[in-house]
């Protein structure tokens, strides 16, 4: 099996945990990436701790799964956004989030990954990559 997007495959698989009601979720293989994601993710409030599994091969993360998540994915084709875009969040963005106010845009901007409302805060643009309410 080839897989082409480790961040797609980690967010699939923590939706689909949520989903079945599982306390918890093995995302393999870890990324950096997916790391990163994973401490916004909890940071906002979605999930609880995880961890670092070395498995000799390309390692997992286990993830403590709160009940919190509606829906996460991975935006493919990863969509450039502009800082002014971002105040009014256009038509291609705004259909990943239900409403104005309700879950975030994970952005990948030259200071890191950051939320949409945090990258509107220092003024930056960056990557879309993916979203999570």
């Amino acid at each position: 099996m080839v897989m082409l997007d480790p961040l797609a495959n980690a967010l699939t698989t923590i939706y689909n945990n949520e989903v079945r009601g599982n306390k918890e979720a093995i995302i393999m293989p870890a990324s950096k990436l997916t790391a990163n994601v994973l401490k916004i993710m909890q940071r906002e409030g979605y999930i609880g701790e995880f961890e670092y599994i070395d498995d000799g091969r390309w390692g997992k993360i286990r993830v403590r799964l709160l009940g919190r998540i509606n829906k996460c994915g991975a935006i493919k084709p990863r969509v450039p956004v502009k800082y002014r875009d971002l105040l009014t969040l256009p038509e291609h963005l705004r259909r990943f989030l239900p409403s104005k106010d309700v879950g975030v845009l994970i952005i990948s901007t030259s200071q890191g990954l950051m939320t949409h409302k945090e990258a509107i805060e220092k003024k930056v643009g960056g990557i879309a990559i993916a979203y999570v309410y």
